[in-house]
């Protein structure tokens, strides 16, 4: 393998011109003649007893050239880019240069490379930061909403209101013809959640059990194409109307939902615990709003494929969560009308400023020179076992020590930004609208790359840790598979 020529190219690509000599792709040859003798006929000879002289003879020598190609470029791809210490992210463009003979071939690999990047200040700087404050409001709040958790259930034989749950069948039809995706049994619909296409739930209420009727709906503009503005009719039967009763608030409540044995002890702990989310929220703002500070000043070309990959990262996030609240992603996206390719379309900018944090915040490792002790990775081990509630042996084998020291080095990094800061007066906008709980937090478009692990916690019900990525992390980006170079001969028939 020789590599002829190297270009650099616009937004961090690269130009590699490579040749394959006539020793390895004679090896090459050999290899692909083992792979695929069995397939070649060759009168008198029984399948894959053909000799190579002979089945060259019969059908010429380029017979096994194409598989030859395939078979030598992936290795000698790899050298080129190690040879020139090349940091490459996704998968070469690749094109065959000139023809391919016995004494091998050339091929060009135009293949994006993690960019050079210039930080700007990132010591010394200053962002808003709110003051957390905690009413008795909120603290009602919480725990109406405990009782909601703890509600029952309670059949009753009336008609269905707002707020109670329908136990229904239903089948969808378009003009006449049931649809994919239109039909259910025994579903529970809490009436007002608006879970359902507009105008069905409204349909709902007024049912009781035993009742049957047709209901009129159109799918809104934005639904799945072959929905979209079409107006269906659901055949729906009420099998059952179900009553949300909620407990008292008195100590007998606290007792039944925590270790506590007054109310007045739960609603403190409650007070505790909103001004914990709400200090932890707050922090992350800020921390975040400090990150980007650093991001927006950087100067470098982003590569495209970067761009596009986190993008592709945010979709599997959403569709974990999906299904980590026990929905088939498919049924969602059928009933929903998700459309794929404008996700990733409104999720370009989001995944611009993120992969410009990631950016930034491995070149602050680099600039500092920063470092992960051993000690440091094993508590690292350690948080993230208590996170997932899971044995800090169980937690090694589903992450790398590369993994997590990665992770230990971003959160120096991003903590050199923040020690260094000086938090501004917040604005008029209190912290109390940033609430998140543990259960009920969604991780944002925007996070700062020591947050990303954290943040998978909900996103994976069988609790399996992942670590997060960065731009300083290649190796998860790179190509898992060995990409192919066009085909050049005829394969045998």
């Amino acid at each position: 393998m020789t590599v002829k020529n190297v270009e650099k190219l616009e937004k961090s690509r690269v130009s590699l011109e490579v040749e394959v000599g006539a020793e390895e792709f004679e090896a090459a040859v050999a290899k692909a003649y083992l792979k695929i003798r069995n397939k070649i006929s060759v009168p008198g000879f029984r399948p894959g007893k053909a000799p190579r002289k002979m089945v060259e003879k019969l059908y010429g020598p380029e017979v096994f050239y194409s598989d030859a190609v395939d078979e030598a470029f992936p290795e000698a791809y790899e050298k080129a880019v190690e040879s020139e210490k090349l940091d490459t992210i996704g998968y070469p463009e690749v094109e065959l240069v000139g023809d391919v003979t016995k004494d091998g071939f050339t091929f060009k690999a135009v293949v994006a490379v993690y960019p050079d990047v210039k930080l700007g200040k990132y010591k010394g700087l200053s962002a808003p930061k709110d003051e957390v404050k905690v009413s008795a409001d909120d603290v009602k709040a919480r725990l109406n909403e405990m009782a909601e958790r703890n509600a029952r259930l309670v059949s009753v034989e009336r008609k269905a209101k707002k707020g109670d749950t329908a136990v229904i069948d239903f089948e969808g039809f378009l003009d006449g013809t049931p649809f994919d995706g239109g039909k259910g049994e025994n579903y529970e619909l809490e009436l007002g959640s608006g879970s359902f296409v507009p105008g069905f739930e409204d349909q709902v209420i007024g049912m009781k059990a035993g009742d049957e009727k047709d209901i009129d709906v159109t799918f809104p503009e934005d639904y799945q194409k072959d929905l979209a503005g079409k107006a269906v009719v659901f055949h729906v039967k009420c099998n059952e109307v179900k009553f949300k009763e909620l407990p008292a608030l008195d100590d007998d409540f606290a007792k039944d939902v925590s270790e506590f044995d007054t109310l007045k002890e739960l609603k403190d702990d409650i007070k505790k615990q909103i001004e914990a989310d709400r200090q932890k929220a707050v922090d992350v703002a800020y921390e975040n709003a400090l990150i980007e500070k650093v991001a927006d000043t950087i100067d470098c070309e982003i590569p495209e494929v970067l761009i596009e990959q986190q993008c592709r990262r945010f979709l599997e996030e959403f569709k974990s969560r999906i299904m980590a609240q026990g929905i088939p992603y498919e049924q969602y996206a059928k009933m929903t009308g998700m459309d794929e390719k404008k996700f990733m379309e409104d999720g370009r900018e989001p995944a611009l400023k993120q992969v410009k944090m990631d950016l930034a915040i491995a070149q602050i490792i680099d600039q500092e020179k920063l470092e992960a002790t051993a000690e440091e990775i094993e508590e690292e081990y350690k948080k993230l076992a208590g996170y997932y509630g899971m044995d800090v042996e169980m937690v090694k084998k589903y992450l790398g020590e590369n993994e997590v020291r990665t992770q230990v080095l971003n959160t120096k990094a991003i903590a050199v930004v923040v020690d260094s800061a000086k938090p501004a007066k917040a604005s008029a906008k209190k912290a109390e609208a940033k609430e998140e709980s543990a259960e009920e937090k969604k991780p944002a478009a925007k996070k700062t790359a020591a947050k990303k692990t954290e943040d998978k916690a909900e996103e994976k019900p069988e609790k399996k840790p992942a670590a997060k990525k960065t731009a300083a992390k290649k190796a998860d980006d790179k190509a898992e598979k060995k990409p192919a170079a066009k085909k050049t001969a005829k394969k045998a028939e």
